[in-house]
């Protein structure tokens, strides 16, 4: 069984830890490789630390219009090897095959924006700011930049880091999640062939002794995280107690607001499509649905006929719209949590547990479920299920949405379907998340913008892409001069 190398100073490399986990494909349980893991991966750690300094060096004395040309170069390789990428994405975290190209898609959108570095990291002058003194603004590289990038999306979550790392002049080492490990292999490929310096970008493996090493290293002067809520907080602690900049983002319990004067049949289609894309483990997968005002349950079984239609299956074949959990424990603590909202009250109108598909009948899978009138104070309504659970909730007007919207710990995104302007309005306004999706079921930031958390959803300052994320990998440096032979200012 092949053992995954680290790619560190520019070559591949044998971890020099001797423990091993299995890569998995969610959908068989195929055994797809073996991945380091245990303590002594602080050593790879270290080794990519060395390797990595000595590129920084070099590195950010290369012009910023040069170090840009490295990423037209991998935009083009990232085309070109979109199928192959596609294809392990769905193999390793159980994809649909149109969710693996789109993934992949929105990491290429990143390398795009990364590309206008040269003006996004411009700085500021003022001439004359006092008599014969200038002043001016500069934006100069952090040094060496981590990033640790969980499974439920194996190739653009890095994206939203790397390129504007390496654009800004930094090097930067990635820590792939254990699980989903064969893309970034595929990604370091890649990397492989542009012109940078040997060890400028580098690739760990391993789990939580490597993250530690990265949160740890003296060297290290920037993380970025995307992962559950619990890890962000100890990322975020520890990160910023060893003197580092970090970005951590956490989970979510997304809220969708639909309300009676919405399109219900376009709304319904989005509605699922945010729900069970990725087999709703995504961090802006839609979770709790309010219809508002929905006596005559119109809005509620539009859903369920919507719902109920959706093919489960190997996410490769034709014609499937969801594919398995990661793994076994997922899917087990997710038919758990289905069962608890179950107990504490909740209808179970459709249900996705037990299901098995032909051809694969030892995979994760479950099939799209529906739980009607979860409890308001019970443990359910709070929890972020991570899997293809719908919660639905009546409410009486857009008051009381907002309230419960609100309400929560949480705040990466909330999303209101409606025909009134008026009332979309008042809900942007109001709304207490980062992202708000107006008749939309995934508001995904395009590269351009901040993917913006709040609350228990983001810890840390700056967010990942976009303008965020060149502001996040430098470090401003103000300049002070005077150049006449006068004396202007007496103190």
């Amino acid at each position: 069984m092949n053992i995954l190398k680290n790619y560190i100073n520019g070559t591949w490399q044998h971890s020099q830890s001797k423990q091993t986990i299995n890569v998995v494909n969610p959908a068989n349980q195929t055994v797809l490789a073996k991945v380091p893991y245990g303590s002594e991966t602080k050593k790879d750690l270290d080794q990519a630390v060395i390797a990595a300094q000595q590129a920084y060096n070099e590195w950010r004395n290369v012009p910023v219009m040069k170090r840009v040309q490295v990423l037209y170069q991998l935009k083009s390789l990232l085309e070109e090897n979109m199928e192959t990428l596609a294809k392990i994405i769905t193999d390793e975290s159980g994809k649909t095959k149109a969710e693996s190209y789109g993934e992949i898609q929105r990491a290429i959108e990143n390398v795009e924006v990364a590309c206008g570095t040269p003006m996004l990291m411009a700085g500021d002058v003022i001439e004359d700011i006092a008599t014969g003194i200038d002043e001016m603004m500069i934006r100069q590289p952090l040094g060496i930049a981590a990033c640790i990038t969980p499974f439920n999306f194996p190739s653009m979550i890095v994206f939203w880091f790397l390129p504007y790392a390496i654009a800004t002049g930094n090097a930067f080492i990635v820590k792939p999640s254990e699980k989903v490990p064969l893309t970034m292999m595929k990604i370091f490929e890649i990397l492989n062939q542009l012109d940078m310096p040997k060890g400028l970008v580098s690739l760990v493996h391993g789990g939580k002794d490597s993250v530690d090493a990265i949160l740890e290293h003296p060297k290290i002067k920037a993380i970025s995280f995307v992962g559950s809520t619990p890890v962000a907080r100890y990322i975020y602690s520890k990160g910023t107690a060893n003197g580092k900049r970090v970005q951590a983002q956490g989970g979510a319990k997304n809220p969708v607001v639909i309300l009676p004067d919405s399109d219900i049949e376009m709304s319904t289609k989005i509605i699922a499509d945010s729900v069970y894309g990725c087999a709703g483990q995504r961090c802006l997968a839609a979770s709790t649905i309010i219809t508002v005002d929905d006596h005559k349950r119109e809005i509620k079984d539009a859903l369920y006929e919507t719902v109920k239609s959706r093919t489960t299956g190997y996410g490769w074949d034709d014609g499937v719209s969801m594919g398995p959990v990661i793994n076994p424990e997922s899917k087990s603590r997710i038919e758990g949590l289905i069962q608890k909202g179950i107990d504490e009250g909740a209808k179970l109108l459709l249900d996705g547990r037990n299901t098995s598909i032909s051809g694969y009948e030892d995979g994760n899978f479950i099939a799209p479920t529906i739980l009607e009138n979860v409890a308001l104070d019970k443990e359910l309504i709070t929890t972020e299920i991570f899997g293809p659970v719908m919660s639905l909730i009546s409410l009486k007007n857009i008051d009381e949405a907002l309230s419960f919207v609100n309400s929560g710990s949480y705040g990466n995104m909330a999303c209101i379907f409606t025909g009134s302007g008026a009332n979309a309005r008042k809900f942007r306004n109001e709304a207490d998340a980062g992202n708000i999706g107006i008749n939309i079921g995934v508001a995904a930031p395009m590269a351009q913008f901040p993917f913006s958390g709040w609350k228990d959803s983001f810890f840390g300052d700056l967010h990942g892409q976009g303008k965020h994320a060149i502001e996040f990998f430098t470090q401003t440096k103000v300049i002070i001069e005077r150049w006449p032979n006068i004396w202007s200012r007496k103190f």
